[in-house]
């Protein structure tokens, strides 16, 4: 009689912990709008974003003064020799970059296709004719924490990285994360956003966080069966006493 008091009562803990596959499958749920669904990501360059910017065009010998010069890193334990690579622009807290030739430009807030024609415009016909222009940002990364099986800070190459992508490197949500509220900091204009989105929900792909920019950070909480069973791992002792208690007084009673 007591092992099965016992089993009742761990029963019940379980069942009240237990999570629906409802909270755990992604894009579950709403119909979206099609037309509002756009692959037309846009990056915005943002203060202290590391870029290499390459000027190129039929004269070389023209274009070089607006190429900063390459230089050697450091060699690493894997790297006995080091690696060549162009140096990197910073964009300062006003948002500008001190550019070779032409002075200062301000690529904060602007789109790469806008930063490119910029350039261009500065360039042409004074300096270059017909130059080429390509932006690639350095320093890009997202940070994923919370619960999920790999927290740390992600460092992204090819800049477009959708949440889906992110969740991905970090080794997906453990089963414990909580899909329907999972919170995005962004910072945008010099203030920090949040943002919350339902990984369940169809209506994720037209959302503004579904791609990401550099430095967002994703936190995935505990769902509320995990929150709950850290409550019930300090006090499982007790509450199979008091089920005991319980399954014992009405045992009596209904004899």
């Amino acid at each position: 009689m007591k092992d099965k008091i016992i089993l009742l009562s761990i029963f019940f803990i379980v069942l009240s912990s237990c999570v629906s596959k409802k909270d755990i499958l992604y894009l579950q749920f709403d119909q979206i709008d099609q037309a509002k669904v756009s692959n037309d990501y846009q990056l915005t360059f943002k203060p202290d974003d590391l870029v290499q910017i390459i000027v190129a065009s039929e004269d070389l010998v023209a274009s070089q003064p607006f190429n900063l010069p390459i230089v050697a890193s450091s060699p690493t334990a894997i790297q006995a020799m080091g690696q060549s690579k162009l140096m990197s622009y910073l964009i300062d807290a006003s948002g500008e970059i001190e550019f070779p030739v032409l002075g200062n430009l301000k690529l904060g807030g602007l789109t790469r296709v806008e930063a490119i024609k910029l350039i261009k415009e500065k360039l042409t016909p004074e300096y270059l004719k017909s130059p080429v222009i390509n932006i690639l940002i350095t320093n890009f990364k997202i940070t994923v924490i919370g619960d999920v099986k790999r927290p740390q800070v992600f460092n992204i190459e090819n800049e477009r990285i959708t949440i889906f992508d992110a969740i991905g490197l970090a080794g997906d949500l453990n089963i414990t994360g909580n899909r329907k509220n999972i919170t995005v900091i962004r910072e945008e204009k010099n203030i920090k956003k949040i943002y919350t989105v339902d990984l369940t929900s169809n209506k994720l792909v037209t959302s503004p966080i579904y791609y990401l920019q550099q430095n967002d950070v994703i936190y995935v909480k505990q769902n509320n069966a995990k929150v709950q069973d850290a409550s019930y791992t300090r006090n499982t002792g007790l509450f199979i006493s008091l089920g005991s208690v319980i399954i014992s007084l009405i045992t009596i009673l209904t004899r």
